[in-house]
């Protein structure tokens, strides 16, 4: 094993994009339009999702917010859905019987707006015909017999009466309804003054004639109310007949243009038997307290009749694809509204309102899975309607200021929908743990990858998108050259040099914000250097707190150093990501070893600021300390490690090799280069493993130096199998070149500790030893001393 591995090239420091294959001077000469970009996994599940039909097989669409899940997915459903039946239109409809359960009618789509215009013009017709046809010649007559025949029965009673009274000489006068006994003397009819001047012996006299009179009456006009009656039943007929005369060309009329559609056959039907009376009580009802006008009986008409179209459909647009940006309850379910008369809510089938799942009944609906779960009541109310196939439009909560309104309870819709969800995979295994439900609803998981091969074709497609953003959104066209700076930041966000990144809505973010560059600078395309001016303008906004540690550590608050050696003192390399702001910063990691018997001691976990990855990293470190040098005696030391000013709490494995080394040098007193920073994690067998964030990592600790000074000997040591992640900004990959910094890839702790000491491990015997000379050979010296000074110590006690 090579202990002393060589400074990588500036070649291996990034990706080298050639976009010589595209003959273009912009993205304004390309041709062709973006499909699915990568990702054949989702594809090819979104596929089957979308095309298998049954009931649960609705989707669950996964993966990191910005990889354009839900716009690559509405594409892909909207284009599937062009080529789809347009399915049938809903509206409600008055339950002429019930009328606080508004029936629901299904049209086919486009019928609609049709059946609307076929009402209105209803209502227009029956407006010109109400109430001339109450004034015809015929209608006349025959009201003016019912009267006639009523008001003979009542003359004939009144004339026996007065044939009655003058018998006993009291006159009868009858007058609008009414009728009044007079005493009459001397053939004149006495009024109540002239009645009262009268003796007491005549007055009772006339009394008593007057009450056999008034009980004569009584017995003549007994029948009265049902004359009343009858004549009233025979007036309402009249007026009925008359209405349903009148209508029943209309209403054949509305037949005949809707013969073929047996559902709008019914609602006429049920129209043509509850009209006539709905025209009569508008019309004919005469009442001295009836003010309405014309425009008051219209619109009676209007909200009577006229259906309440919930969905509409062209024929050939499809099926409906929906996407509820706010899925509340009323917005999926919809809501029924209410107006104020006379300060008392009040409501009707006209003032309800769909939502958006019976917007995309017959086709798609797709929702945010976070925050359909945050509302309330919206996502076991979805489930129960996913499961029932019905759509029922009814509040699950009461609204304090309805309490004593009068509500409806609108007929169940069938519903015939495909759910897409997009959220998080968290979201989509605490959903598959904790409800039972949902893998019977959500069979078809979709899951997007963080990460996509940067072959030609995903990239030529990736151009593609790119292209197609910008014209959507008036951008300036990229150059070549600028295409491929957006693909190396894409690979940088992907952290690899072989992979894009998924989320393509970070490079349209940096295409926006060059494209403002380019018309500040009044360039004609986009060029390289806009797009690497806008990298670094978002990277100096976000750079306050990066800024501030590295002056910090200038002005030697934070004590870091990048020259010179020190014992038991390494540079780790540590990254913090705070918002949008992700920046490396190095770190002082410290050991010290003494007598005793405590072992390695992680000070960071002993103080509660080490978390269980950082702690398990020591405990590794421990064992490949054990297993190097304790199998010829117990290892019995106390040391302490931890992570200088540091303040927060500490989690990760990157710093398993560095403090391995400050360990090391702690017991073998070897001093340490301080112009080398390191990161890595290890195994029990000291092998080096990747870590993340390696870019920064580097030039957090190259910013260092180059504010210090670049001396030609600073650098920075990084697991081997990280060489693959190398994506470093073009001034590190210069510094480099010109020789003035180093980037080592080790495969082993040995080569780190060869860098770092400047001094051969040394490889174990066959009896276990390492040679004296070697820095393994003075560490297994080191800790045997430890041990007797230890066994001293005990022995002495």
């Amino acid at each position: 094993m090579s202990t002393l591995p060589s400074p990588l090239a500036a070649s291996d420091l990034t990706a080298q994009i050639d976009l010589s294959h595209l003959n273009i001077e912009s993205t304004a000469d390309l041709d062709g339009v973006s499909s699915f970009l990568g990702q054949p996994r989702a594809k090819k599940s979104l596929e089957f999702g979308i095309a298998m039909r049954g009931s649960g097989y609705n989707l669950y669409v996964m993966g990191d917010s910005g990889t354009g899940r839900q716009s690559l997915v509405s594409k892909y459903v909207r284009g599937l859905a062009e080529s789809q039946q347009a399915p049938s239109e809903w509206a409600y409809i008055n339950n002429f019987e019930s009328p606080r359960e508004p029936s629901a009618l299904e049209v086919p789509a486009g019928r609609g707006d049709v059946l609307k215009e076929q009402i209105q013009q209803l209502v227009n017709d029956l407006m010109d015909t109400f109430p001339s046809a109450f004034e015809n010649p015929t209608y006349q007559r025959k009201r003016t017999m019912i009267d006639r025949e009523f008001n003979q029965k009542y003359d004939m009673a009144i004339k026996l009466v007065e044939r009655f009274a003058n018998e006993k000489e009291v006159a009868v006068v009858a007058d609008g309804g009414s009728v009044m006994l007079l005493p009459v003397i001397d053939g004149k009819a006495l009024d109540d003054t002239e009645f009262a001047q009268l003796p007491e012996q005549v007055r009772s006299e006339f009394q008593s004639r007057i009450n056999d009179i008034e009980e004569y009456l009584n017995e003549q006009v007994l029948e009265l109310p049902t004359w009343r009656r009858k004549s009233s039943e025979k007036l309402r007929q009249l007026n009925l007949e008359t209405v349903q005369q009148a209508i029943r060309p209309l209403i054949k009329e509305l037949e005949v243009k809707n013969q073929s559609q047996l559902s709008i056959l019914r609602y006429i039907r049920e129209v043509k038997n509850h009209l006539p009376q709905q025209i009569v009580d508008l019309f004919a009802e005469e009442s001295m307290m009836d003010t309405r006008t014309d425009q008051d009986r219209r619109a009676a008409l209007e909200g009577w009749l006229k259906p309440n179209l919930m969905t509409q459909h062209e024929i050939n647009d499809g099926a409906p694809v929906i996407y509820e940006m706010l899925p509340t309850y009323q917005n999926l379910f919809g809501r029924i509204e209410y107006a104020t008369q006379q300060g008392i809510p009040i409501t009707n089938y006209q003032l309800i309102r769909p939502g958006s799942l019976l917007r995309a009944n017959g086709g798609y609906l797709i929702l945010d899975a976070e925050k359909l779960l945050i509302e309330p009541y919206a996502w076991d109310a979805l489930k129960l309607a996913l499961k029932t196939k019905e759509l029922k439009m009814e509040s699950p909560y009461a609204d304090a200021s309805l309490m004593h309104a009068v509500t409806l309870s609108p007929e169940s819709i069938r519903l015939n929908v495909k759910v897409v969800l997009l959220g998080s995979r968290d979201i989509y295994y605490q959903l598959q743990e904790w409800d039972p439900e949902f893998m019977e609803l959500f069979r078809v998981p979709v899951d997007f990858d963080s990460f996509i091969p940067s072959n030609r074709d995903n990239i030529d497609n990736l151009i593609l998108r790119i292209k197609d953003y910008g014209e959507t959104k008036g951008f300036k066209p990229l150059t070549k050259a600028a295409l491929e700076r957006l693909i190396e930041y894409s690979l940088r966000e992907a952290e690899h040099q072989k992979r894009l990144s998924a989320q393509v809505a970070k490079v349209f973010k940096v295409f926006a914000e060059a494209d403002y560059i380019s018309r500040h600078k009044e360039a004609r395309f986009i060029e390289a250097s806009h797009v690497t001016e806008a990298l670094e303008a978002a990277d100096y906004r976000n750079s306050r707190i990066a800024d501030q540690m590295l002056q910090e550590i200038e002005e030697g608050t934070i004590l870091i150093d990048t020259d010179g050696q020190r014992v038991g003192c390494v540079n780790g390399l540590t990254v913090m990501e705070i918002g949008e702001s992700c920046f490396g910063s190095p770190a002082r990691i410290t050991a010290t070893v003494h007598v005793g018997g405590k072992g390695v001691v992680d000070i960071e976990r002993e103080v509660e600021l080490g978390q269980s990855i950082h702690s398990k990293g020591v405990m590794i470190l421990s064992g490949f300390l054990g297993h190097e040098f304790g199998r010829q005696f117990p290892l019995t030391l106390s040391s302490h490690i931890a992570m200088e000013q540091s303040y927060g709490y500490i989690d990760g494995d990157s710093a398993t090799v560095a403090e391995y080394c400050s360990l090391l040098s702690a017991i073998t007193q070897a001093p340490v280069n301080q112009h080398l920073a390191i990161t890595g994690s290890m195994n029990q067998l000291g092998e080096v493993q990747a870590i993340g964030g390696v870019n920064e990592k580097i030039e957090g600790f190259f910013k260092l130096c180059q504010l210090r000074g670049l001396n030609g000997r600073q650098g920075v040591i990084i697991p081997a199998d990280n060489q693959k992640h190398l994506m470093l900004h073009q001034s590190v990959i210069d510094a480099v070149e010109a020789g003035q910094f180093h980037i080592y890839s080790v495969r082993h702790v040995y080569q780190a500790l060869a860098l770092l000491m400047d001094r051969e491990p040394g490889e174990v015997s066959d009896k276990g030893e390492f040679p004296e000379s070697s820095l393994n050979g003075q560490a297994q010296t080191a800790l045997k001393k430890l041990f007797e000074l230890y066994q001293e110590t005990e022995e002495g006690e």
